[in-house]
């Protein structure tokens, strides 16, 4: 049983043989999708220069599904803050929260959002990699910003985005909600909750320890289909594996012909292991062990299924089952 709120994370994956302004205009129909099925909130991450995912801003699909729904929060996950002056951020997500009152939240991140260093520099201004000091920096300015220069009400619910100790400490010093990357760096997960829980301190932001942890989810009426369904994903890892950033998102039927070799499938199996693809059941039981082994206050799934249909049809399965499962 699932005893806490579940959320999506949209990386806007670019399917071959597709452009990305299709891509780009499914951000809306998700988004009221998501609605419907009772999802807490939306947020999208910042990527690119890459086939797979589309370059889309943050604060633009924010803005665009806030405007085609209702109720549902909306938001970063994450805005990357080396990328952006940090007086921007705050007026552009405070000006959101203002124009759609308590449903934008405000991710914020650290790494560069590509893999192509003339990308990065170019983001940057020509600046190199950040400091961990320029960092935290970044970060403390932008909620500075947000209460001394933009000071609109209300403002912007902040997180801070995770996938390390490191960011874990810095959650904490800040007392900022934590969204844990544990589809992206699962071995860290447990690490980095015990550093937050047990250095955090209490701010206007979060009066007490505050976990997200984001997974990645398949979910399918079979075991076989939902290993069908993130087959392009596992292309897509075993390039990363490899150093690849320039891979792009397959078919299921180009990835079903993938030669995987016996590495990739040792370390892509050890991956899965720690994340949830498999029949309602088999998710509901892996996000249920996660949530109690994290204590988390809520799971963020993201689905990088080639359809948007079969991307719905996931997240539509689990909420039946967790309702069909739930204690009365």
């Amino acid at each position: 049983m699932i005893d806490v709120p579940l959320s999506a994370l949209e990386v806007a994956m670019v399917q071959t043989g597709t452009r990305p302004e299709e891509t780009l205009r499914d951000t809306a129909p998700f988004a009221r999708e998501m609605e419907r099925l009772g999802y807490h909130r939306i947020w999208y991450a910042e990527h690119h220069h890459s086939p797979a995912i589309g370059a889309f801003p943050p604060v633009v699909l924010t803005a665009h599904a806030a405007a085609a729904t209702s109720a549902i929060r909306l938001g970063s996950g994450g805005v990357l803050a080396p990328n952006h002056a940090p007086l921007m951020l705050a007026e552009q997500f405070g000006a959101l929260a203002a124009l759609h009152p308590d449903r934008i939240d405000l991710g914020i991140g650290r790494g560069p959002g590509t893999f192509d260093e003339t990308i990065a520099r170019a983001l940057r201004r020509g600046a190199g990699p950040t400091t961990d000091a320029e960092y935290q920096d970044d970060v403390a300015a932008v909620l500075s910003f947000l209460v001394d220069e933009v000071a609109l009400d209300p403002l912007p619910a902040p997180w801070l985005l995770a996938s390390s100790t490191a960011g874990a400490a810095l959650a904490a010093r800040l007392g900022l909600p934590i969204a844990l990357a544990h589809h992206i760096r699962p071995d860290n997960t447990r690490a980095a909750v015990e550093r937050y829980r047990a250095d955090f301190t209490p701010s206007r932001w979060c009066e007490r320890p505050r976990v997200l942890v984001c997974v990645e989810t398949v979910c399918a009426e079979t075991e076989e289909e939902a290993a069908w369904r993130i087959g392009p994903m596992n292309v897509v890892k075993a390039g990363l594996l490899k150093g690849l950033s320039e891979i792009p998102f397959p078919t299921p039927e180009e990835a079903a012909t993938h030669p995987f070799t016996p590495q990739e499938q040792q370390a892509l199996a050890g991956f899965r292991a720690q994340q949830a693809v498999g029949t309602p059941e088999t998710v509901l039981r892996r996000l249920a062990r996660l949530a109690e082994e994290t204590g988390a206050d809520e799971l963020m799934l993201t689905t990088p299924v080639y359809d948007l249909r079969d991307r719905v049809r996931s997240y539509e399965l689990i909420r039946k089952h967790a309702e069909a499962t739930a204690v009365p």
